[in-house]
């Protein structure tokens, strides 16, 4: 019985012409769903690669998770931990976790002939992962560290080189509140550029030995460690493996560790990524009530135009609902056919913005130059499968109107 319905449905595709009443809204029909579809396989990939990209951007200046001191010192004079651990080995173990570093902050003011600047110092070591850096690199090179010499080559964004009027090779004084006061003259070894202003304007990268000198800590003591994972989706989860492992160690002066990930260092900036979710759901639910009141609109037209047919059918024996799966078929090869035309829109679209970059933003307001695009292969297949299995639901109840049609009157009707 289902070959036959499904044969009956091809028929009536196969035989709808030029001169159909239902031919241009079979056509609207395919378009809307084809254009909801497009539609929304573009907003997921923007979305998402919105995401990633800002997320990319704060782990590059903070890292996954970090380890530092837990006093309740909210300053940048943070208290320093050892970092030579006897737990560093264990939580390089941990799947998920791809590398450990040291690091150290301070605040200061650099200073120049015309212009005076507030930043955070960084201090990094040579288990620093520049990878991040290097690819936002606009100008110079990276630092050349070691751990038997101590340089005082920095590199700084690309904002503060505008503000300061600073370029690669240039030297300038950077000022330390401290008792006694202090200052070190850095040299301008590179320059980055993430777009993230705040950041930008905030960080400015350093040899650790630097920090260590100013604060007169030891050559194994640091303002903490950052642990860098593979997929920043597991980072909560990482969090738990890592507290659970350092959360209850205590230091020799009494004093205990504290285990931090980006998401909790950050809330504001991930709240804000977050609620982008609910644009992209809000989309996604009004493109299929667009597409499925198109098909219930197309169904009912072709359900009108095959009245005499479904009387026909009835009066050979068919049931109403053997006349309605007739009916959905049909109904199911179109909506296939808008899928599948409306998936290689959006993919080409995609393709299209990530390679050439056609569609730019202000990159004050978005951190971004360009649209991003992100897509995740399963996000475009299950769009496919719920636009498909909610049309296919909205189009039952329309179909019933079937089990009305007489067949002694429709086939009196000419």
């Amino acid at each position: 019985m289902v070959k036959f319905e499904q044969f009956i449905a091809k028929r009536f595709l196969k035989g709808t012409d030029r001169k159909s009443l239902s031919r241009p809204f079979i056509q609207i029909t395919i378009a809307s769903v084809a254009l909801s579809v497009a539609v929304m396989i573009v907003a997921i990939a923007v979305i998402t690669g919105f995401k990633r990209e800002i997320k990319n951007k704060v782990v590059g200046f903070g890292s996954h998770i970090q380890i530092t001191n837990y006093d309740s010192n909210q300053s940048l004079e943070t208290t320093p931990i050892p970092t030579d651990l006897p737990f560093i080995n264990d939580v390089l173990k941990i799947k998920g976790i791809r590398h450990i570093q040291k690091f150290a902050i301070k605040a200061g003011i650099i200073k120049t002939d015309t212009d005076i600047q507030g930043v955070v110092l960084k201090g990094i070591a040579p288990d620093f992962d520049w990878s991040f850096f290097k690819k936002n690199l606009v100008d110079g090179d990276t630092i050349p560290l070691s751990d038997s010499s101590t340089t005082s080559q920095t590199v700084i964004s690309k904002t503060l080189a505008e503000l300061l009027k600073l370029k690669v090779g240039d030297t300038y004084d950077m000022f330390f509140v401290q008792e006694p006061p202090r200052y070190r003259r850095f040299t301008v070894a590179g320059i980055y550029d993430t777009k993230m202003v705040e950041f930008d304007k905030m960080f400015v990268l350093c040899d650790i030995k630097h920090i260590q000198k100013l604060n007169g800590w030891a050559n194994n003591q640091a303002t903490g460690l950052e642990i860098l994972v593979d997929d920043i989706d597991r980072v909560d989860d990482l969090w738990v493996d890592v507290d659970d492992i350092v959360g209850f160690i205590f230091l020799d002066d009494g004093s205990r560790l504290k285990v931090q990930s980006i998401i909790d260092k950050y809330p504001n900036i991930f709240d804000w990524l977050n609620l982008q979710d609910v644009n992209a759901i809000v989309l996604i639910v009004l493109m299929m009530l667009v597409a499925g009141i198109n098909m219930i609109s197309g169904l009912l037209i072709v359900i009108l135009e095959k009245t005499q047919t479904i009387g026909l059918l009835k009066s050979i024996g068919a049931s109403n609902k053997s006349v309605r799966r007739v009916f959905l078929f049909q109904s199911a090869f179109i909506m296939l056919r808008g899928l599948l035309i409306g998936t290689i829109v959006g993919l080409l679209l995609c393709w299209l913005q990530k390679e050439f970059g056609i569609i730019k933003l202000d990159e004050t307001f978005y951190f971004l130059s360009v649209v991003p695009i992100n897509i995740v292969w399963w996000h475009v297949l299950l769009l496919n499968v719920l636009a498909f299995l909610i049309g296919i639901a909205m189009l039952v109840v329309p179909s019933m109107v079937i089990s009305r049609i007489s067949p002694e009157k429709t086939l009196k009707f000419e």
